[in-house]
């Protein structure tokens, strides 16, 4: 069938791109041609696979449940007895596909490990609204699924919700669509129901723009909480807002005009957390339907827990809605993902945005930027970026239709992609180090020893980063982190680097769970192990 670049002008324009810039850094890999589904919702766990989720109530997928699982779905339009699974687990090491169970609506649904490593899941739609969920998982070889939890709910219905998993390991679940409240899990004894946060009905104008806010942990253990154009500090012990930050300019910032955000690596004292938001649609794309309005390009950048802090701005070589910021093990941010015209929602964006962006954030203002290799799939509303342990980054997803359209300008995507950054090229293979030996376990103050190998000789110091899995949805990774570790320079100890280690001092730093443990060198980082932080 001939192709009509008339009809489809992103095509031509990254045809373009890639002859112009084929040295850009960065390489694209394809993982998986059809992974049954189009992720809406996407975490990596301890034993190295790939939760993806996506809706149940949107017909049949492309992967089967086993025989003699159906469900009944009342709500669906298209199937009511539904033998398809709406979530899968994806093995990184075989490339192979399993089916989940899933048995009510997780549509725009929140999620966060737990200490133990258990997906906790929350909210949905529909029958979903009220659900809470748990995936354990298990060896690659290991039978492992969803449950539905009998005994407790949601004390408020959540559809757009965020989670935020908090020093004490408890979950505080925020907002929702129409649920201006924040609650707990497991839930707290010495509260009866929901908390209001009035901040989420202040914010809220004629469009939203308070869903799915922005919940980034601080290591003071407050809360920082962006929805639309504005932020406050939240102490979640008292449930009070302790502090409100200036106003953000340049646009609503949260769904439905979503960028992304990240909190930066935390290093040296632990003391200073730095937020970054990039991004998002103009104000009255999402009312008027428009997919040509451009995105917006600036970033704004602010230290939350300074007591006077400003917005410092900066402007992206793009305009990207729906784009996602994903945490590196260096502690640069990979921007990948989304448009560059309309606003989040079905059949509303146009105009892909192909190219990753990197953002150095030791970089002066003007110099943080670089453009990378674009990719030739657009991942548009319902696309999901996650960090790998071998520190690629996992693409999956893109739906902008209310049911599966494969015969759409902008497709339903079932492929899985992976993107590996210029760290990972060819021509640094031979500094790149090997973790050899790490402790499985570690608890806060510890000091413990990392042993690596390097085919060069070491030259500086070797890091050692802890970064967590969070779960990614909507353009937000909820519970990204990334922390710097106190380390000594390497010393040579029979043919191997000894690293001198201490672990985060407390929860707020880094709250307990299984992290992704990476020695970098030179920029360069390892295969993550997997540690267990713990009190």
């Amino acid at each position: 069938m001939e192709t009509s670049f008339s009809s489809r002008p992103w095509l031509l324009i990254f045809i373009t791109l890639s002859t112009v810039h084929a040295q850009l850094p960065g390489l694209w890999e394809l993982l998986v041609s059809n992974a049954g589904l189009a992720s809406m919702h996407t975490a990596v766990t301890r034993f190295n696979t790939v939760v993806l989720l996506d809706r149940t109530n949107i017909g049949p997928s492309r992967k089967m449940l086993p025989k003699g699982h159906c469900r009944y779905d009342r709500h669906d339009d298209v199937l009511k007895k539904d033998c398809y699974a709406h979530s899968v687990v994806f093995d990184l090491q075989t490339n192979e596909i399993r089916p989940l169970m899933i048995l009510t609506d997780t549509w725009c649904s929140s999620g966060q490990f737990l200490p133990d490593g258990t997906l906790l899941q929350t909210g949905g739609d529909l029958d979903g609204f009220t659900k809470i969920r748990k995936f354990e998982p298990c060896e690659p070889d290991r039978f492992c699924d969803w449950v539905e939890l009998k005994d407790v709910e949601l004390i408020n219905g959540r559809w757009y919700a965020t989670n935020q998993i908090l020093p004490d390991g408890t979950v505080i679940i925020v907002g929702g669509r129409g649920t201006n409240t924040v609650e707990y899990y497991p839930p707290r004894k010495t509260q009866s129901g929901a908390v209001e946060l009035k901040f989420l009905a202040e914010v809220e104008d004629n469009q939203m723009d308070n869903l799915y806010p922005y919940v980034h942990l601080l290591p003071n253990s407050h809360l920082f909480i962006f929805a639309n154009n504005k932020a406050v500090m939240y102490d979640h012990e008292d449930n009070k807002v302790i502090h409100e930050y200036p106003e953000l300019f340049g646009g609503p910032r949260n769904y439905p005009s979503a960028g992304s955000s990240v909190m930066l690596a935390l290093d040296g004292d632990f003391k200073t957390a730095v937020i970054v938001i990039c991004g998002g649609a103009e104000y009255g794309a999402f009312i008027e339907r428009s997919t040509d309005t451009p995105a917006h390009g600036s970033c704004g950048r602010i230290i939350a827990t300074d007591p006077n802090p400003v917005w410092e701005m900066e402007d992206m070589p793009f305009g990207r809605v729906m784009g996602d910021m994903v945490m590196l093990p260096t502690g640069d941010v990979l921007i990948i993902n989304g448009a560059q015209s309309g606003t989040q929602g079905f059949e509303m964006a146009s105009n892909p945005c192909l190219n990753p962006v990197l953002y150095r954030p030791d970089q002066p203002i003007g110099l943080r930027f670089m453009t990378l290799n674009p990719g030739t799939v657009p991942r548009m509303y319902h696309s999901t970026a996650n960090l790998l342990p071998d520190g690629r980054v996992l693409l999956a997803g893109s739906n902008p239709h209310y049911l599966y359209n494969f015969a759409a300008e902008f497709p339903t995507e079932l492929r899985l992609e992976a993107f590996s950054p210029e760290y990972l090229s060819l021509d640094r293979a031979n500094i790149r180090p090997v973790i050899e030996g790490i402790p499985e376990t570690v608890r806060y103050g510890e000091a413990f020893d990392v042993f690596v190998t390097v085919p060069l000789p070491v030259v500086g110091v070797v890091e050692v980063n802890f970064g967590n899995a969070p779960f990614a949805t909507h353009s937000f990774s909820q519970g990204q982190r990334l922390v710097k570790l106190t380390v000594t320079p390497s010393v040579p100890v029979d043919g191997r680097y000894r690293i001198k280690c201490t672990a985060p001092p407390n929860g707020a730093v880094a709250p307990p769970g299984y992290y992704m443990a990476f020695a970098v060198n030179q920029g360069v980082p390892s295969v993550a192990r997997w540690v267990h932080l713990v009190p």
